[in-house]
């Protein structure tokens, strides 16, 4: 059973059959390094059997360790390992990027929108790199190549598109947040682009298992399963992806009850928290209200002054087009 251990307790999630007959199940949201307990969600319950047949084997599988990712591709693979490298050179991802010349088109498309209304004219490569940085032009190159083809969503386009579109305003809103409150706008990007990739791979792992002929599960009965797991997921997909250490803590700590205990300087973790609640306010204002963002704690956590806010939200077109670009 995985616990929190590392605070001292053991808190498992239950999951109930019908008629109340009770089998524990997994805790996944536990953090990397806490210094304080974390306010835990109550467990949920399961009043399907069917869920539960899903639920249970990913739970095990996040507990042994044994979850079987895709592979990446070549481009993919190389953009990490470069984001991984303290002594990598623009020049190398300017070479990696330049090999697939309708990469190249794609990425030219999204630094033009980016340096709209700005007298920035972006002509190649190295000077889209020089203006929007290393790491956000290897997240604008993994976000392209990680859509095309690594994970099963097959039944689910539309739900994955929308989890896609929320991943890519996160990185959006997390850049020109760091940039307001000093940091370098670059690392938040690819935690925001990163931080719920863990959600494809549960769509992908239960289409993987259901049987030819089964009834596909409902999206809202996914979602229950997604919830129940994907940061766990996202933490073992790190590992085996070799993501760069903060990527690795914004995907373990972006929940609103464990940001506090991130601790690496970019903030990475904080920056996502409330990106991604400026990710929900520009897709869904009816979720998430301009109200609601000012008052959330981590705006306050982060000294994001109120009326910074007026200036984010006049750049939602912006943002949009810049979504738009790096849908697939």
């Amino acid at each position: 059973m995985l616990t929190l251990t590392n605070l001292k307790q053991k808190i498992p999630i239950t999951v109930i059959k019908p008629k109340q007959v009770r089998k524990p199940a997994v805790l996944l949201h536990s953090p990397v390094v806490p210094l304080v307990p974390v306010p835990l969600r109550p467990p949920l319950v399961f009043e399907s059997v069917k869920i539960q047949e899903r639920l249970l084997p990913i739970l095990e599988s996040l507990e042994q360790k044994k979850l079987d990712f895709p592979p990446l591709s070549e481009v993919a693979r190389r953009v990490l390992a470069l984001t991984n490298d303290p002594e990598a050179h623009a020049s190398q991802l300017t070479d990696l990027i330049q090999g697939d010349p309708v990469l190249t088109a794609k990425i030219f498309k999204v630094c033009h929108s980016a340096a709209s209304g700005t007298p920035k004219e972006i002509t190649s490569i190295s000077q889209a790199i020089d203006w929007l940085g290393l790491n956000s032009i290897a997240g604008i190159t993994l976000a392209l190549s990680v859509q095309t083809g690594v994970f099963n969503d097959r039944g689910y386009e539309r739900e994955i598109r929308e989890i896609w579109a929320h991943a890519i305003a996160t990185a959006l809103y997390g850049k020109t947040l760091a940039g307001m409150i000093g940091k370098n706008p670059d690392t938040p990007f690819l935690c925001g682009l990163l931080h719920s990739l863990g959600k494809l791979f549960v769509v992908h792992t239960v289409n993987q298992s259901m049987a030819s002929g089964s009834i596909q599960l409902s999206w809202s009965e996914m979602l229950t399963l997604i919830e129940q797991s994907y940061i766990e997921v996202g933490r073992q997909m790190a590992d085996v992806w070799n993501f760069p250490a903060p990527v690795k803590e914004a995907i373990n700590l972006h929940q609103h009850y464990s940001y506090h205990l991130a601790t690496h300087p970019s903030k990475g973790a904080a920056l996502t928290c409330l990106a991604r609640h400026m990710a929900t306010y520009h897709l869904d204002s009816v979720a998430m209200s301009d109200d609601m963002l000012r008052a959330l704690p981590v705006t306050a956590a982060l000294q994001i002054p109120s009326n910074a806010f007026d200036g984010l939200l006049e750049i939602k077109a912006q943002i949009q087009t810049q979504i738009d670009f790096l849908l697939i």
